[in-house]
Parts: structure tokens; C-alpha cells; sequence
């Protein structure tokens, strides 16, 4: 059956008749050993009850044609016919033997070779010669599938034993048939590697992208690093460059390196700051490149950074998702799954990662890595747990390694015969790399200096106590001594930065001062190693050096601090209005005006310019939300919280969204007669509420939020919140309510002109329209919404719209149309990366299939939007992606798996209180419980159904009432 339908008989191939016959025979074997009825037979063979009587022929000449083999035959039962055979006979049943086998042997050898023996059972399609539509169609399993899970794990196997050949040979086959099959291109990619043919595995990566491309798929991360392996010969790395001028730590990189090679997962590096802890770890990276191939990543976690907020753990997964090639819109909501995506894809890799500047092992522990063969290098202040890793505390460089360190630093000439001071010099920097650097750096720059004098300045500098520790603080404080005025200004305004980094433009304000002033002080400051410059035009300030500047006195004026914060606030404040307005111009009119000015803040060209400086900027303006609200800036905070909402809804970073947003909501609510506010940020909030399914939540914000749009008389403000509360009250099953709410707000958009507004109203009084059964109102609805949404070039909304009117579609029949409008749905929401819209649009067009018959195809399409949606945290879209799964699930007779999916479904919609997906699942379960014959259990989810349709004002209930109605069993 694993390819053209055949039998032999000792070494010789049996005839099996004409292909009546041989339709015959595939149903009897579909069901070995079980009876087949004459009339069942009938109808699949000829689908003529009147042909019945060929039946029992056909199967006299079966018996004739396998009467040689003792162990065949064909039995007459009362019910009908029963095909008798060990199913060890049929080679269906013996490869599913053999990959059990295989997975349960203990011995790598005994598992290749029975996996092996299974494959080679194939001979081409399942039944390739049989038309399987005749002979039960989607009822029929086919294991092509079970075939390409077999071949993988023959291929993990012969690759990991070094057998390469064999792995390229097979998989060759298989890809080339089914190029859409990542796990396989990505198998053959490395064993193409492995056999050195770079060329053959980028083939394989264009014919994967291409195959992918028609579903609207991208390569994932595996693909993707293969890919980049292949074309530059090396893996994938973000690691910065190495320290200039590296010397010593024999002893610590003999640590590390034996870490790597005992296949141990981390190495915490702990020491005194200044130490060198970074600059071992990342020249400890590069050293190790070869053993880790398939990537090196760094991930600043801030953990004594002044100012700035130790990385989230949410953060620094999403960073490494990130470079290792997770597209941003597949990057999960919550923690948990962002950890286990983390690790899935570090599987059969060999990584490293460094993750500097660790607060604690409870920030650090969900980023180590958990397979074998990957690496983590952490270096912290403090010291790390037993279960973080081998300890490695790090102490000032041994004198000898100092000197060499701060000689190769320098010029030969200026530093030979001078041992003695050069000496004195590392000594006075404590023996600590980073205050030998500075002061190297500062010896570079005076070429007229002689070490005398360098020393004689160090001794005469005094302590430095910023951190509590004294070491290594003579070569800052002379290097700081020796800055002209604007060096000195700038160095101090760096150690208050609320932020990690800044831009030019951003240190501009900072200073009060124009970019070109900006660029040539920070210039300065990075050539004496000051600064770091981390980015193009972006720098930032190592952390001890950041205390350091914190700590100077201000001489020039008392107010020097938090002026130059105000203008930074401004920066950030003007610049984010500037890129809101150009990259989401739809939301221009109901965003708040600050009246900030700032001279030195950019105006955005292009739409894509605007959002990458958002995105770039991102942890800085959460930042300096945070310090605004902490420092006596209240209407900086709650207008850089509003405006960088839509950013994080897009890419559905909850988190941070509802934390800026309560931090706002503390600040207006401080102020009972700032309507505006709390208008603007209570409007905010609700939405992130509703998405997160806490409808009750929602609805209250809402409610508070409209009095004061009313209040301060924005039209804008009152239409938005209108939906707003339409939204929840909608799910709540609020009907009459919500279509009240959403009227009112399509008058109110319709009165000034909004069209993106009146699209939006439109196309949620065509939600409700639908839910109540009038169709063709609800279609009207969404075909006036959808133009207008195109011409604001709304595409988000434009997605959203698509979605809902292909809905619509569907229930009326127009297939065609409704698959036109949810693949557009899906191209739009993935041109902005909204993966919750893009989701939506895949489970819509699984509906469309399962309608059409085409279950495989609907199964399909439900399985891309869970992938596409399992880590986020909307709610409604979890609950409608069981419902339709468990729909398509028992259309295919899988009562099993469409009882739990409506379970999932209820259990959802119960907690969030959206009454009509309850109805919608107590339905769905009571049709799967009468299907399964339970019709007892039935009972009370029919009626919770009929009485949830009933009263929402949904046309279900009779649906409901009528078909009890016509049936003879409990169900009644």
C-alpha cells in the first residue's frame, strides 16, 4: 500500500484484477480485520445501490486470486465481509511497527537501522494508483506524513553518528518533493554543510523560501542561520568587537574554555567594577567562535547601569528571539513561552551567549541555555548560584600583565626605559583594565606627556568613591581633570541619563546645544574612551564611568541637571509626536499635543523612518516615562505613554504597554481637573484591557473615560471611546447597548469628516449585524467600511475590516469572495507585522475550506494561525481559534479532538465573561457529546446554548430549538 497497490507470494506478484476489483480489495484492507458491508462496499466501489449484487463476485475472484496464501483470506460475516491478515503482512502496519520499534531502542545503530528498514518500505504515494476519493476520501488516513516524520528522524540520527551522505541522499528525495518542509530543507542544509557543498544547501534554502513564499510563510530561524552560514562560510554573530589590546587572564580563559568543552551550560564571571569582567567575557567569545558555529550573541542586561532599569527578563528574550531569526511578529507575549521558544531554537545548535551585567540569578536563569552543546558566559557584580554556572571571580590583573597591558597601548618609544613609572601608573589604576585603558588613552592624546608626569597627575588626583570603591579612580579623575568645559558639561549629564544610550541628537538637547556641537564633544569623548560608541551616531557610557559622572559637582548652575533632563524630556517628547504622526497618521487626530518644543529634534520623511526610530528608541522612552513621572514632569509622562501606545499594540507588547499606561493613570489621577489625561490615558487603557480579555475592566474604563472626552469637547475623543465601550459591552453580550454605542460614534465620526472613525463604527455595527443573522446589513456595512479604510491608508484597520466582511461572506456562501478578502486580510496584517490580525485572517480561510469540504486544507490553515498566535495574549482570538478548530475538527468525525477544542473555548470565554463565545461552545460541545452518544451530558449544554442564543437576540436559539426538536434520542 506504500506506493501502487500490490501483493506477492513467494517472490512472485500477485494478480489482482481489473480495477474494480482492485477498489474492492484497498476498502477491504482500509479495514483489516473488521467487516465492510455489502451495502457499504456497494457505495464506494460504484455509488449504485442497484450494482449490489456484483458485490459477492468481486469477492470470489479476490479469493481465487489469493487462495495460494495460507495466512489471507476473506471471511463472511452476518454483518458483511472481513479481509483476515496478519497485519504484519501489510506494509502500512509493519512501518508503523518499525518506528516504534526505533523509538523505544536504546542503541543509536538499532534505531537507524530499523528506521531505515521502515522507509524503504515506500515505493511512492500512498496507494498512488488508487483514486483514495473513491474509497473514502478525507476519511481516508494517509501516513505521508508519518513518512516525512520518519525520514527527519532517520536524518537527525545518521547526521548526529556523522553519516552524512546517507542523511543527503534521502533527504534529497523528499525535499525536492516537498521543499515547503522546513524541518527536512533545514536537515539536508546541514548535511550539505557537513559535506562541504555551500552551493547545494543556498539551493535549498532559495527552493524552501520560494515554496514558503506561496502560503506567505517566511523561513524560519534555522533555515534562515543555515542560510548565512552557508553564503559567509561563518555563523551568525552580534558579539561588538574585540578589546583592543587584550592581555593576560591565561588563567580565567582555561576556566571558560574547559566549561565549553565539559559541555557545562554557563560561567558566571563575578568582580569589582572596572575589572575587566566584559571584556574577558566578549574576548572569551571570539576565542571560542569555532566550537560554537551556529551563532555568538551579547545581551546588555543592565543590572548596576545608573539610571536605567535592569532588562526584563521579557526583554532579553525577546533580544535573542530576535537575532536568532524569529521573525518579531512570531515572538510570544508572555515569559513562559518566550523561554520555551528560546529554548526550542537553540535545539541542536551550538551557541553562545553572553549576557553582561547580570543584577541576578533570577534574571539569568531563563536565559541560560538548557541543550547540550550551547554556552552562557554572565558576568555580575556579585557572585551567581550553584545552579548558574561555574564561578569565575575575577581580580585586578597581576602586575606584570598590567604593565604589558598599558605598554601595548602606547607608542614603544614614549614608554621604554620607564618601567618604574609605568609601573607606578597601573598601580595607581588599581591593576584594573578599564582606569588603564583611560589613562592610556589620555597618554595617547598628549604626545608631549612623559609617564613621569602622567603618574605625578594620578598621585595628585585624589580618591574617587563613586560605587564605594576607590580603585582605578585616579586615571578617570585626571582624564575627566583634563576635558575642556563642553567635555567636562557633557561627560556629567551622561551619568543622569534615564536611558541605556542616547543618539546625537538626543545628547544635543541634553546639552542645550546644536547636533554639530553634539557630534564633535562626543567625539572627544570617545577618543579618550569616555564613551562608547555602540551604534552609528549612538553612544553610551560604561557603568562605572556612569557613577563616576554622577557623582561630580555641578559648577556651573544648580538647576544644571534638571534642565538639561527637561530639554531631554522635550527631545523625546517632540520627536515621538513627529514619528507617531507620520508612521500611524490615522491616529493624528486623537493624539495628545504636548506644546514642547525642541530645535534639535528630526522630522521623519517616510512612514518606515519614523517607526524604526520608535523602535530604536523604544526602552529609552520607557525610560524616560519612568523618570519624568518620578522627577516632576507629569505631562511629559502621561503624553509619551499615550503616543507609544500604538507601538506596543501592534506588536503586542502588553507588558510594557499596561505598565506605562497605569504609571500614567497614577500621574492624571493625582490631578482631579485634568480632564485631558485622563481622558487620553483611561481611553488607552481599556483597550489594552479588552485585549487582554478582561471585558469588565474595559467597559469600566471606558465609562469613566467618556464625561471627560464630553468635558473638554473632543469630538474625536467622545466618537473613540463610544467604541471603546461598544467593544467590551459587545462581548458581554450587551447587544442593544453596544450597537447604541457604536450608532452614536459613527454620527460623531460623520460629523467631522473622520473617515477612518466611521470605517471602524461601520464595521463593528456589521459584527453585531451579523451575529443577529441580518446579513445582508451586515454586509453593506463592512463593503462601505473597507474603501474608506483604504483611502486614509489605514492598513492595520484595512486588515481588521477584510476580516469581518469575509465573514460575512462566508456565512452567504460567496466562498470565492470570502477567500479573496481574508488572504488580503493576511497580506495587509503581515506588511505591518500585526500577527493577532494575520492569525485571524489564516483561521478565516481554514473556515472557508472546512465549508467547502476541504478538511486537510481548513486543518491546515487552523494550524498556521495557532502557530502564528500561540504566545500572544489576546483573548479573543484564543477562544474563536478552539471554537473553529473544534468545528473543523468534528466536520473530519474527530469528536475527540472537537470536544476538547470547545472545552478550551468555553473554559476561555467563561473566564473573560464574553457570553457569546460561551453560547457558540456549549453548542459545539453539545453537538460533539451527541455525536459521541453521550446524550445525557448533551442536555445541559444544548439548553445553556439555547438559553445564551435567546438571550442575546441571535437566531441560534430557534436553529437550536428546531433541531432538538427532530431528534429521537435524550437530547430531546
Amino acid at each position: 500500500m506504500l506506493g501502487p497497490l500490490e501483493a506477492w507470494h513467494q517472490g512472485g506478484q500477485v494478480h489482482l484484477g481489473d480495477p474494480q476489483q482492485r477498489l474492492v480489495l484497498v476498502v477491504l484492507l482500509l479495514h483489516a480485520n473488521r467487516p465492510v458491508s455489502t451495502e457499504r462496499l456497494t457505495e464506494i466501489v460504484w455509488g449504485d445501490p442497484d450494482r449490489r449484487g456484483l458485490v459477492r463476485s468481486y469477492i470470489n475472484r479476490l479469493r481465487k486470486a489469493l487462495r495460494e496464501a495460507a495466512d489471507v483470506s476473506i471471511e463472511t460475516t452476518p454483518s458483511g465481509y472481513t479481509l483476515c491478515v496478519d497485519e504484519d503482512l501489510l506494509d502500512i502496519h509493519r512501518f508503523d511497527r518499525l518506528r516504534a520499534e526505533a523509538a523505544e531502542a536504546d542503541d543509536p545503530r538499532r534505531a537507524i537501522a530499523l528506521l531505515r528498514e521502515a522507509v524503504d518500505l515506500w515505493r511512492g504515494g500512498f496507494l498512488e494508483d488508487i483514486d483514495t476519493d473513491r474509497v473514502g476520501g478525507t476519511e481516508v488516513y494517509s501516513p505521508r506524513e508519518t513518512y516525512l516524520d520518519a525520514v527527519g528522524d532517520l536524518a537527525e540520527l545518521e547526521l548526529t553518528a556523522g553519516d552524512h551522505r546517507s542523511a543527503r541522499d534521502r533527504l534529497r528525495r523528499v525535499v525536492s518533493a516537498h521543499p515547503d518542509k522546513q524541518r527536512h530543507a533545514t536537515l539536508l542544509m546541514r548535511a550539505l554543510l557537513a559535506c562541504g557543498d555551500q552551493v547545494g544547501a543556498i539551493r535549498v534554502f532559495q527552493s524552501a523560501a520560494a515554496a514558503l513564499a506561496e502560503w506567505g510563510v517566511e523561513p524560519g530561524p534555522q533555515l534562515r542561520k543555515l542560510a548565512a552560514l552557508a553564503e559567509r562560510g561563518e555563523p551568525a554573530s552580534r558579539l561588538p568587537s574585540r578589546p583592543g589590546g587584550f592581555t593576560g587572564r591565561d588563567a580565567e580563559f582555561a576556566v571558560i574554555d574547559a566549561a565549553a568543552a565539559g559541555e557545562r551550560r554557563a560561567v558566571w564571571v563575578s568582580g569589582a567594577p572596572g575589572v575587566g569582567k566584559t571584556g574577558l567575557a566578549i574576548e572569551a567569545a571570539h576565542r571560542l567562535r569555532a566550537r560554537f558555529p551556529d551563532g555568538q550573541f551579547l545581551v546588555r542586561l543592565n543590572g548596576y547601569t545608573p539610571n536605567v532599569p535592569a532588562t526584563t527578563v521579557a526583554d532579553a528574550l525577546t533580544q535573542l528571539l530576535t537575532e536568532l531569526g524569529v521573525p518579531p511578529e512570531q515572538i510570544p507575549a508572555t515569559d513562559g513561552r518566550k523561554a520555551a521558544l528560546y529554548q526550542s531554537t537553540l535545539f541542536g545548535t551550538r551557541t553562545l551567549v553572553v549576557l553582561d551585567n547580570a543584577r541576578s540569578p533570577d534574571q539569568v536563569r531563563p536565559l541560560l541555555p538548557e541543550t547540550a552543546g550551547c554556552l552562557a558566559i554572565v558576568t555580575s557584580r556579585r557572585m551567581g548560584d550553584p545552579d548558574t554556572g561555574e564561578h569565575l571571580r575575577l581580580s585586578p590583573l597581576p602586575p606584570d600583565d598590567a604593565i604589558a597591558l598599558f605598554t601595548g597601548l602606547n607608542e614603544p618609544h614614549r614608554v621604554r626605559g620607564r618601567g618604574d613609572e609605568v609601573a607606578g601608573v597601573v598601580k595607581r589604576c588599581g591593576y584594573l583594565p578599564m582606569p588603564i585603558k583611560v589613562a592610556a588613552a589620555l597618554f595617547r592624546r598628549h604626545i608631549r606627556w612623559s609617564v613621569d608626569h602622567l603618574l605625578r597627575l594620578l598621585e595628585e588626583s585624589g580618591p574617587w568613591r563613586a560605587g564605594g570603591d576607590e580603585d582605578g579612580a585616579a586615571a578617570v579623575r585626571v582624564s575627566y581633570q583634563q576635558l575642556a568645559d563642553p567635555q567636562r558639561e557633557l561627560f556629567r549629564l551622561f551619568g543622569h541619563l534615564p536611558g541605556r544610550d542616547v543618539d546625537v541628537a538626543g545628547a544635543a538637547a541634553l546639552a542645550g546645544r546644536d547636533v554639530a556641537w553634539a557630534r564633535a564633544v562626543l567625539d572627544d569623548l570617545h577618543e579618550v574612551c569616555l564613551l562608547e560608541e555602540i551604534a552609528t551616531d549612538r553612544y553610551q557610557m560604561l557603568d562605572p564611568l556612569k557613577e563616576f559622572a554622577a557623582a561630580q559637582p555641578l559648577p556651573a548652575s544648580p538647576t544644571e541637571r534638571a534642565d538639561a533632563l527637561r530639554r531631554l524630556s522635550d527631545y523625546y517628547l517632540v520627536t515621538l509626536e513627529r514619528a507617531v504622526g507620520t508612521g500611524y497618521p490615522f491616529d493624528r487626530a486623537l493624539q495628545p499635543v504636548s506644546g514642547r518644543s525642541c530645535p534639535v529634534a528630526p522630522v521623519f520623511e517616510s512612514a518606515d523612518g519614523a517607526l524604526a526610530w520608535i523602535a530604536a528608541e523604544r526602552d529609552n522612552l520607557v525610560a524616560a516615562i519612568h523618570h519624568a513621572a518620578a522627577h516632576g514632569l507629569p505631562q511629559h509622562a502621561w503624553r509619551l505613554a499615550v503616543l507609544v501606545w500604538r507601538h506596543f499594540n501592534t506588536t503586542s507588547q502588553l507588558e510594557d504597554w499596561t505598565t506605562t499606561m497605569e504609571l500614567a493613570r497614577d500621574i492624571v489621577s493625582s490631578d482631579p481637573g485634568d480632564d485631558c489625561g485622563q481622558a487620553h490615558v483611561l481611553l488607552r487603557l481599556a483597550t489594552a484591557h479588552n485585549r487582554l480579555g478582561r471585558l469588565a475592566e474595559a467597559r469600566g474604563l471606558a465609562e469613566q473615560a467618556l464625561p471627560r472626552w464630553t468635558r473638554i469637547g473632543d469630538v474625536v475623543g467622545e466618537a473613540a471611546t463610544l467604541c471603546a465601550l461598544g467593544v467590551p459591552m459587545m462581548e458581554l453580550g450587551d447587544h442593544d447597548d453596544a450597537i447604541g454605542h457604536f450608532a452614536a460614534a459613527l454620527a460623531k465620526y460623520e460629523q467631522i469628516g473622520d473617515l477612518r472613525g466611521q470605517a471602524h463604527a461601520l464595521s463593528m455595527l456589521g459584527n453585531l449585524n451579523e451575529l443577529r443573522g441580518n446579513l445582508a446589513v451586515a454586509l453593506r456595512q463592512h463593503e462601505s467600511a473597507v474603501p474608506m479604510l483604504r483611502e486614509v491608508d489605514h492598513v492595520q484597520g484595512l486588515a481588521h475590516a477584510l476580516n469581518n466582511l469575509g465573514s460575512v461572506q462566508q456565512r452567504l456562501g460567496l466562498h470565492t469572495e470570502a477567500l479573496a478578502s481574508h488572504t488580503e486580510a493576511y497580506e495587509r496584517a503581515r506588511e505591518v507585522g500585526d500577527d493577532c490580525v494575520a492569525a485571524y485572517a489564516l483561521n478565516y480561510i481554514g473556515n472557508v475550506y472546512r465549508q467547502l469540504g476541504r478538511l486537510t486544507d481548513a486543518k491546515l490553515h487552523h494550524d498556521r494561525a495557532r502557530e502564528a498566535a500561540a504566545e500572544l495574549s489576546d483573548a479573543d482570538l484564543r477562544t474563536q481559534l478552539y471554537r473553529d478548530r473544534g468545528a473543523t475538527a468534528a466536520a473530519g468525525g474527530d469528536h475527540a479532538d472537537a470536544f476538547r477544542a470547545y472545552h478550551a473555548a468555553l473554559d476561555l470565554a467563561s473566564s473573560t465573561g464574553n457570553r457569546t463565545h460561551q453560547a457558540y461552545a456549549n453548542r459545539g460541545i453539545a453537538h460533539t457529546l451527541h455525536a459521541l452518544g453521550n446524550h445525557p451530558d448533551a442536555v445541559a449544554h444544548w439548553q445553556a446554548a439555547e438559553t445564551g442564543f435567546a438571550e442575546l437576540g441571535q437566531p441560534e436559539a430557534e436553529e437550536i430549538r428546531a433541531e432538538r426538536a427532530a431528534m429521537t434520542c435524550a437530547c430531546r
